[in-house]
């Protein structure tokens, strides 16, 4: 039986990469993703979150909902690209600085979606002030 490493999935993208380095190479470990963890409001839990100034803090949370309101559109065959816009928008209107980006991609191999289809996961990083967020979301 193979040792077993677990591996939060906030990171979602490293999360992924390991896997497969671990498959391509043959290591005899089996990496588990657990879901991320999040504050009440629905922040992901990081480290990076105390760099954050308390108006920031404030803001932070808007990346999980605005995540989830992208995910809703995008399985509700919304347009992708149009949903894309959309909370890129809604993330400057609510007080982040800067998108880095915003994407949609598919779970197992990330490879870039045009169109939704199962299995696939929103993926973000912001900045708030000098702050680099990072989440994700399954779209179901």
């Amino acid at each position: 039986m193979p040792d077993e490493v677990f591996m939060g999935e906030k990171d979602f993208q490293q999360l992924a990469i390991i896997k497969r380095l671990v498959e391509d190479l043959n290591i005899p470990v089996s990496i588990v993703g657990v879901p991320t963890v999040r504050d009440a409001d629905g922040l992901a839990l990081s480290s990076r979150n105390l760099y954050l100034s308390a108006d920031e803090r404030a803001v932070a949370p808007a990346l999980y909902e605005i995540l989830n309101a992208t995910a809703q559109k995008i399985s509700g065959a919304d347009d992708v690209a149009q949903s894309l816009l959309w909370a890129n928008a809604a993330l400057l209107q609510r007080g982040f600085d800067k998108v880095d980006y915003l994407e949609l991609r598919h779970a197992e191999d990330l490879s870039a979606m045009n169109h939704y289809a199962a299995p696939a996961r929103l993926l973000a990083a912001v900045y708030l002030g000098k702050t680099r967020l990072i989440d994700n979301i399954l779209v179901e």
